[in-house]
């Protein structure tokens, strides 16, 4: 995303990471708020202005930092524009929050453990192990990132919303084309721009992030099979939030 060096190196290791990073970033039910946080990674003085976002992908935690921050203030200003749109006000979730060691943040008095990313309804944050995560750009790729917080972000719009689904399913499938719709719609309005392969990145990474094929679609905590998640996301991309069944 943006002027960037790519890095081709997405082997078997880097899908096993993120299928385990966003297998575990779902919408968590009735959670508090949580303990123990840390405000989110802050923004640099060379940090693009309000009207463009730019992600330079690098192995620096400082610019997985500054792409936290990016994604998050893009996501803000997508879905304040959408809420506005329809006539609603728009409440930003509250916190990013990123952890260090299990059970430093905790979710309805529940620890979260190492290797993990959640939104959490009632306390209204994403938290995410900031090791574990950076690990996953340092091997995926810095529009990864993008497509994680637009993930999680959703599942928080879906609460707005009072979206609840009767399968997990149905409610990952939908937080996948909503990421996909806002990764979409601010590429065409220019607040966020591709390099060549970043298309290519959000493609393997959702596709890494899908259940094993025994998994069934019904089982609580099912997000879909590869092939499933990959359409959400795409379509969502493609054909904005009207294809992502929010009428």
């Amino acid at each position: 995303m943006g002027t960037r060096s790519r890095r081709d190196a997405r082997g078997p290791v880097a899908a096993l990471l993120i299928a385990a990073l966003v297998s575990l970033a779902c919408a968590g039910g009735g959670l508090a708020e949580p303990e123990g946080e840390r405000p989110a990674p802050g923004r640099s003085q060379a940090s693009p202005g309000p009207s463009t976002t730019r992600a330079d992908s690098t192995t620096s935690v400082a610019e997985f930092e500054q792409d936290v921050a990016d994604a998050q203030e893009i996501a803000e200003r997508y879905w304040a524009a959408q809420f506005k749109e329809s006539g609603q006000r728009f409440q930003p979730i509250r916190r990013i929050t990123p952890y260090q060691r299990s059970g430093e943040v905790s979710c309805g008095g529940q620890p979260l453990p190492r290797n993990n990313a959640v939104y959490c309804s009632q306390g209204d944050f994403i938290a995410y192990d900031v090791a574990w995560s950076v690990a996953a750009f340092r091997q995926v790729g810095d529009a990864f990132v993008f497509y994680l917080l637009g993930h999680e972000y959703a599942h928080g719009i879906q609460v707005r919303l009072g979206i609840n689904y009767s399968f997990t399913i149905q409610q990952e499938l939908q937080a996948d084309c909503m990421a996909g719709a806002y990764l979409g719609d601010s590429v065409r309005a220019g607040a966020l721009t591709l390099a060549e392969g970043d298309l290519d990145e959000f493609r393997e990474g959702v596709a890494a992030v899908g259940d094993d094929p025994d998994q069934p679609w019904f089982a609580e905590g099912s997000h879909g099979t590869a092939e499933q998640r990959t359409d959400s996301f795409f379509r969502g991309y493609e054909r904005s939030l009207e294809a992502c069944d929010l009428g």
